[in-house]
């Protein structure tokens, strides 16, 4: 047998060990979560962050409601952002912000 084909056979099989170490040191490794999280109560929901007293907060609320409303279109205007178009033009037309208050 040629030296580079006892070379790859020893790899092949210091590649199986490797594996085998590793998928031992995970199941020890989940075992003593396990006992771990029996000893303290714990769940799946306490490790991802997620407490099962007060729910969670959002991040993304939604719609918000508006604050402006243009009377003759009906359009509106939640005060967040760029300024809408109809509303701009009001205002350099000299009404105030407030004339369009909800």
């Amino acid at each position: 047998m040629s030296n580079i084909a006892h070379l790859l056979e020893q790899k092949a099989a210091l590649e199986k060990q490797i594996a085998d170490a590793q998928r031992q040191e995970r199941a020890n490794a989940i075992n003593q979560v396990k006992t771990l999280m029996a000893q303290f109560g714990l769940t799946a929901a306490d490790l991802a962050g997620k407490s099962s007293g007060a729910p969670a907060k959002s991040k993304s609320s939604g719609k918000v409601a508006a604050k402006y409303r243009n009377a003759a279109t009906g359009e509106t205007w939640s005060g967040r952002g760029l300024q809408p178009k109809w509303l701009k033009a009001a205002l350099a037309s000299g009404k105030h912000l407030s004339d369009f208050a909800v």
